[in-house]
């Protein structure tokens, strides 16, 4: 799911807490050192897919755990354009050539001339060997001379026959060749379009896996903004998620405070309660700004003007009773046991 983060701190209070956090720096009595508003980071779960919302079962203010599936857009549509490339490609299996008929008629070829050829290869063998014998009658005088042309000449017949067969069996296997070469060119055309459409059937997959409406972080639903059976498109916001168990306190100190306050210090957050009472917490800084903010132009002397203020944040865990918006005051000095 697309998710975008933000802090959440209401627009009203940003000239308010400089006051407030000069004012409560000034107030010894209660112990306070600064005081500020407490702040979650939100996150906004955007839909990834276009359809129908057929599942959503969050509620405002249920905790959800991180990569738990929450909802579910309508997938038909991307099925139907699944199936239909799957179909695409199955089909090129058709289109292709085969070689394989014409290439066993042709090596059914080659064998009956092979076989043709061992078998003039033997003939001439025994033409050869009656040449000799004759040739040896002959020069005894004991044959005539004709027997022996007639044996020259069987031996020259078979002779071209043998090359002729040869040269047969040559042009049978370049016909195999050129086969099995046309039929490559053929088909390569044909199979250039398979990666393009194995690519299209993975990202059709990707986009149906995205209409499972993941959620992406441990955390409360703090609104919800839309419900099963609308309609969803990329984008579109769907609830907004924060982690309430570890709440932020954002206050502000003064330029003569820096050098009571470092990361990761242990100090005092108190909140007020009915009847007066002051609930304490541990809490730690995690960050202390760098740059220092004047003070709000309202106040209209040039001296109050000037004053400088350093925004820090400190991280307390939430029992249940912190709350985004509420007010709380910090003391450098731990008083948590």
């Amino acid at each position: 799911m697309n998710k975008t983060m933000k802090t959440i701190q209401p627009k009203w209070l940003i000239f308010t807490i400089p006051i407030l956090a000069i004012l409560a720096c000034k107030n010894n009595g209660n112990q306070v050192d600064a005081s500020g508003v407490f702040e979650a980071t939100e996150i906004i779960v955007s839909a990834e897919a276009m359809g129908n919302i057929v599942d959503f079962s969050i509620e405002e203010g249920s905790e959800i755990k991180k990569d738990s599936v929450v909802g579910k857009i309508d997938p038909v549509n991307l099925n139907l354009q699944k199936e239909q490339v799957e179909s695409s490609l199955e089909a090129l299996k058709l289109k292709t050539n085969d070689a394989g008929p014409n290439i066993s008629i042709l090596k059914a070829q080659l064998t009956v001339q092979q076989n043709q050829i061992n078998v003039i290869e033997s003939q001439l063998k025994a033409a050869i060997k009656d040449q000799g014998r004759i040739q040896n009658l002959v020069n005894a005088q004991a044959a005539p001379s004709k027997q022996l042309d007639d044996i020259n000449t069987h031996t020259d017949v078979l002779k071209n026959q043998l090359a002729a067969a040869k040269d047969q069996l040559a042009v049978l296997n370049r016909q195999i060749k050129a086969q099995q070469d046309l039929v490559s060119i053929q088909n390569r055309g044909i199979l250039s379009e398979k990666l393009p459409l194995q690519k299209k059937i993975a990202l059709v997959s990707d986009q149906i896996a995205k209409t499972r409406i993941i959620n992406p972080e441990n955390g409360t639903v703090l609104a919800k903004y839309i419900e099963r059976g609308e309609f969803a498109t990329p984008g579109k916001a769907l609830y907004k998620l924060a982690n309430l168990q570890n709440m932020t306190l954002k206050a502000y100190i003064t330029g003569n405070q820096l050098g009571s306050v470092k990361l990761n210090q242990v100090v005092t957050v108190s909140i007020d309660q009915a009847k007066g009472e002051i609930k304490t917490y541990e809490g730690k800084i995690t960050w202390i700004s760098e740059k220092a903010e004047f003070t709000p132009k309202t106040i209209q002397t040039r001296d109050e003007r000037a004053n400088l203020v350093y925004p820090i944040k400190v991280l307390v865990k939430n029992d249940g009773y912190l709350k985004i918006g509420m007010y709380g005051d910090v003391s450098f000095q731990s008083k948590i046991k």
